[in-house]
């Protein structure tokens, strides 16, 4: 499915209670519970151009799927902090998977 045919330009998938804000938004939104979100994720990435996921949501994908989104390109996909959540390192560091594309060891 291209950008073109998606239903929403942007999508969130998190908490229920930070969806609710981006539903005010008028932002597309998907707030599933516990062992649900890959499922959520796959409905979002085919409903929006553009899709904001919280890093709890993010660390209960598949890292290979996770990733394979964040550089498709199409639709955008960004993870985003969820106010509820403690302050920590993302579910992957960005700098070790420049580190593994490139072939260096640490």
């Amino acid at each position: 499915m291209n950008a073109s045919t998606r239903t929403a330009p942007l999508a969130f998938v998190g908490d229920a209670l930070t969806a609710a804000g981006f539903r005010l938004a008028g932002v597309r939104t998907f707030a599933p519970q516990p062992g649900e979100e890959r499922a959520a994720f796959a409905q979002a990435l085919a409903a929006a151009a553009a899709v904001f996921v919280t890093p709890a949501v993010a660390a209960k994908l598949e890292p290979v799927e996770l990733e394979r989104a964040l550089v498709a390109g199409a639709p955008l996909v960004a993870i985003v902090p969820a106010p509820d959540q403690v302050r920590g390192p993302p579910p992957f560091d960005p700098a070790e998977r420049v580190r593994r594309q490139l072939g260096i060891e640490r």
